[in-house]
């Protein structure tokens, strides 16, 4: 098997820490289902809307997730397939384990 670089680990590293905020979670868990707008989210979550913005810029940042206006909304989506495989694994994982 082929040894990865230390800069390529150091960058999953990074990218797994992203995960490590239940907020975050909860956010992706609810775009998994659809697009949805800041205060769609802040509402269903009851998490103010500053919070939910400030979580989702981090997560735009990462390439987590995406933005696309809609008229004056902006409905955030999960970024690509990769990412949706990596939370339904990780969802499966822990209800083995629970």
């Amino acid at each position: 098997m082929k040894q990865h670089s230390k800069e390529l680990l150091y960058g999953l590293s990074e990218f797994y820490k992203i995960f490590g905020d239940p907020t975050r979670l909860r956010i992706l868990d609810l775009l998994l289902n659809k697009p949805l707008c800041v205060n769609e989210i802040s509402e269903i979550l009851d998490v103010s809307q500053s919070a939910i913005s400030h979580q989702l810029k981090y997560l735009r940042s990462s390439n987590l997730v995406k933005a696309e206006k809609t008229g004056k909304n902006v409905y955030y989506s999960i970024s690509d397939e990769h990412i949706k495989i990596i939370l339904k694994y990780g969802i499966e994982h822990i209800k083995e384990v629970m």
